[in-house]
This record gives structure tokens, C-alpha cells and sequence, in this order.
């Protein structure tokens, strides 16, 4: 029997460690990889079979669907209506960011926007409601959690009132994000006439080559010419204590102008894969917008099936651009190699870093694979600083004149596995007014400083360890 098992073992991780060797995508994960499979019998392998195949190489990204998807992009980089409003920049650093997303997410950036800072869950969906309550045409809502309770149920009476007025109301949720959105709270919705479907849906067939890769973005569209997005999901926690963390707080964005119709196009192309409808590339869909608004603004949109990783090419880039001011905000700031040297070489060049952070977290591993980054930040002279609720937003400011709000996390899953959403804002006046929010929140007593931090207890520095090794795989 001991003959057996060895065996098998040995089998089962030289195929894993040989797999991981011809399709692995860095090298930090394929040691990663490689280490759980031998120390983890079995359950190593299997994890590196649901999580860790670079499944861009594999079936999931030769599907006839996702090759689609690619040929969309590429095709409809500049719908009709848009071309007037596109801006063209004389900075060399927007010119240099803006240039960067065209080619690797196909958005323009937009002038003419009306941009509204939504700064708590009542701001937010209390916007949004309105938003949807005015809806002549239609409404395209698209979530990552769609979460039963009482700001799902003002969704579905606020659908059941616009479909009995003509207003078609279309619906997307990730299947795994929005879990109790299955049977008969679906069917619900679909009974009052919302077209409801499940991005990416887990099921038997398809569970090897979906369940790692997830639909994260928070998009709503109203008739074309309102669009929302940014961090909230609909949950109730954004509105009530109803967890260990307290209120949860974000950052989301109102849109009013010709950077909507970026929006719309990522709603469409993920409506499009998701439903039985065929593309809505129509004129009622994309209607003319007129200038709403002084802000110029451009989407970026990132997947596992885009051809770069356009989300943190853009972080990156931001970085690199600096020359006076970083400010992150991010929940789950694990950012890799690329993105942690960048922000080491801005602050020993003399770039002031900033890190707004939550104290706690909603993921172990998440937490500790964060704070084991902070060292390497604080000796090089970044400021840390560790909120003491929890804050969901992702935001990243440079130089008080750009700034990005939307879903894409600093950690592996938003730049390799995820879908997302980012909006930038090339505006001094709404990049400050976002900076003034966020050192809001960079009190002294919360500061951390090297000296008390380097003294934490082995304990949590085995912790650390140990979140760090897997941080790869998150």
C-alpha cells in the first residue's frame, strides 16, 4: 500500500512540476507552484490544476466565444458618434498613459465628462436608483456580487416598475461572486422581464476552465449617456454593520458623457458572451452624447483573454510617470515583483509613496501576504498608512492631476485572472478633490513606522511568510 502511495505521489507531481515548467508564466510563481505540489500531496496538484495553469494557452482561450471577444475589441475600437469627442494630449505624461491604454485596452480618452465622486454606500446606490428611476430606454447593470438582501430587493422593485414602463433592463453577475443569486432569486428577476445572466457560469463541463477566472467589474448604464462605476458591489454591508468589519466603505464614480460610451462597449461585449442576445451594436444602444462636463476621462478594461495585462500595465505606468506624488488606496495591495520595484525606485528617487490600507481584512492569507510587502516599502521611505475600518476602494493618484477609481486590485488576480474595470481621470480638480478624501484618512496615530513594526512577534512574521509564499497564487 506504501508502495502505492509513493507512487502515485511521485507520478502526480512530476506531471504537475513538468506542466509547471513548459506553460508556467513567471518565474516567482512557478517555485511557487512547484513548492506547494511537493509539499502538498495530492491536494498540491489539484490546486495547481484548478488555479495555476496559464489556461490563456489552453482551452478556455481557444474557444470560439473568446476569440470572439478579441476580434470585438479590436474591431470596435472607436464606435460611431465618438471620434469628435476624443481628446488629444500635449502633457507628455498624459499622452504617454492615454497612448499606453488605447493600444492595450482599445479606449480613447474622452473629453466633455461630468464626473461626481460617490463616497459612501448611500451616496452611491442612492445615485443609482435615481439614475435608474429616470431611465427613458434602458438600464445594463453589471455586478461581481449581486447579494440578496435589502439593496437587492430596491433593485428588483425599482426593475419591476421600469419594465412595466417599456425600459428594458439587462443583467450580468459573476456566478461564483453572486453565489445566492442562484434558482429562484434569478428566476425572479427574469419572471418581472430583466434579461439575467451569469458571467463566466460555473457548471460540470466548463468547471476547470472558469472557476479561477472571474468577472469582477461594477458597471451600470442608463439609456447610454449615465454611466456608474467603481468599487461597490451590491451588498448590504456597504450600507449596515452586518460583518466583523463594520461598514464597509468605497469610492465609485458618476459618469455623464462620451467616456459612457467606453463603458457601454465593455457591458456589450460581456452581455454578448454571457446571454442569447445577438451584439448590441445598435444606434438606440450608443446614442450621439453631447459634452456633459469639463473632464477628460478614458476606461481601461483588462481580462484573462486580453492580449496584455492591461491593468497593471496601467498601474505601472502611473508609477513610472510620477514625479512628485503616489497615493494608493487598495484593500489588497500584493502587488508582485514589477509593481513593488517600481514604487521602491519612485520613493528612493525622491517621489513621495503613499499607502492607505485597512488594518483588518476579509481574507487571511490576503492580510498577511500584504503586510509582508511593508517592510521593503518603509525602508525605502514610504508612508504607510493602516485605516482602522475597512475601506474597499482601488485608487491610485499621481501627482495631484490623474487619477484612476474602479475594481482592478494591486494583486495577481486583478492583473492575470480577473475582468476588470478602471476609469482615469485626467483632471487636477477631481484628482485633487480625491486626494483631499484620501489624506483625509492618513492620520498620524495611524502611521506605521519602521521602528514598532520591526518588532513584531516571529509568530506574525511566520505569518507573513507563509501568506507571502502563496501570494503568487492569489
Amino acid at each position: 500500500m506504501n508502495t502505492l502511495f509513493w507512487l502515485a505521489y511521485l507520478t502526480v507531481t512530476l506531471w504537475s512540476i513538468v506542466n509547471i515548467i513548459f506553460n508556467g508564466s513567471t518565474a516567482t510563481k512557478m517555485i511557487s507552484w512547484s513548492l506547494s505540489v511537493i509539499v502538498l500531496p495530492f491536494l498540491g496538484p489539484l490546486l495547481y490544476y484548478l488555479f495555476g495553469i496559464n489556461r490563456r494557452k489552453f482551452k478556455l482561450f481557444k474557444l470560439k466565444q473568446t476569440e470572439k471577444r478579441k476580434l470585438y475589441s479590436e474591431t470596435y475600437k472607436e464606435l460611431k458618434g465618438g471620434e469628435q469627442s476624443v481628446h488629444d494630449f500635449k502633457d507628455y505624461k498624459q499622452d504617454k498613459l492615454a497612448s499606453l491604454i488605447r493600444k492595450n485596452s482599445y479606449f480613447a480618452p474622452y473629453e466633455g465628462n461630468q464626473i461626481t465622486l460617490l463616497n459612501s454606500g448611500e451616496e452611491a446606490f442612492e445615485a443609482i436608483f435615481k439614475a435608474i428611476d429616470e431611465a427613458k430606454h434602458f438600464v445594463h447593470l453589471q455586478y461581481y456580487i449581486l447579494e440578496k438582501g435589502m439593496l437587492l430587493d430596491r433593485f428588483y422593485d425599482l426593475f419591476e416598475k421600469k419594465v412595466k414602463e417599456g425600459v428594458e433592463i439587462r443583467m450580468l453577475y459573476d456566478s461564483l461572486g453572486s453565489n445566492s443569486l442562484r434558482g429562484k432569486v434569478v428566476k425572479r428577476f427574469k419572471k418581472i422581464g430583466v434579461k439575467a445572466y451569469a458571467s463566466m457560469p460555473i457548471r460540470f463541463g466548463n468547471l476547470l476552465f472558469t472557476l479561477n477566472y472571474r468577472n469582477h467589474r461594477k458597471i451600470v448604464i442608463v439609456d447610454g449617456k449615465i454611466g456608474f462605476t467603481g468599487g461597490f458591489n451590491v451588498s448590504d454591508k456597504y450600507m449596515k454593520p452586518i460583518s466583523d468589519l463594520g461598514l464597509w466603505q468605497d469610492l465609485h464614480l458618476r459618469l455623464q458623457g462620451p467616456v459612457v460610451n467606453s463603458l457601454q462597449r465593455v457591458f456589450v461585449k460581456d452581455y454578448h458572451f454571457a446571454g442569447e442576445e445577438e451584439l448590441l451594436l445598435q444606434e438606440k444602444y450608443f446614442p450621439k452624447i453631447e459634452p456633459a462636463g469639463t473632464t477628460i476621462a478614458q476606461v481601461i478594461s483588462s481580462g484573462p483573454d486580453s492580449r496584455y495585462p492591461a491593468i497593471m500595465q496601467q498601474y505601472l505606468a502611473m508609477i513610472n510617470i510620477a514625479r512628485k506624488s503616489i497615493c494608493i488606496a487598495n484593500p489588497y495591495f500584493i502587488p508582485g515583483a514589477p509593481v513593488m520595484e517600481a514604487l521602491r525606485i519612485a520613493a528612493l528617487s525622491g517621489v513621495k509613496v503613499t499607502l492607505l490600507t485597512p488594518k483588518k481584512s476579509d481574507s487571511f492569507l490576503a492580510k498577511y501576504s500584504m503586510f509582508s510587502t511593508f517592510e521593503a516599502l518603509l525602508e525605502v521611505g514610504a508612508n504607510i498608512f493602516l485605516r482602522p475600518d475597512f475601506s474597499h476602494s482601488k485608487v491610485i493618484i499621481i501627482d495631484s492631476e490623474i487619477a484612476s477609481v474602479g475594481s482592478g486590485n494591486f494583486d495577481y488576480r486583478s492583473f492575470e485572472h480577473n475582468f476588470e474595470t478602471n476609469a482615469i481621470l485626467y483632471d487636477k480638480e477631481i484628482a485633487t478633490q480625491i486626494e483631499v478624501l484620501f489624506q483625509g484618512h492618513c492620520k498620524e496615530d495611524i502611521q506605521l513606522a519602521m521602528g514598532p513594526f520591526k518588532k513584531r512577534s516571529p509568530f506574525t512574521k511566520f505569518l507573513e511568510g507563509l501568506a507571502k509564499f502563496f501570494s503568487p497564487l492569489l
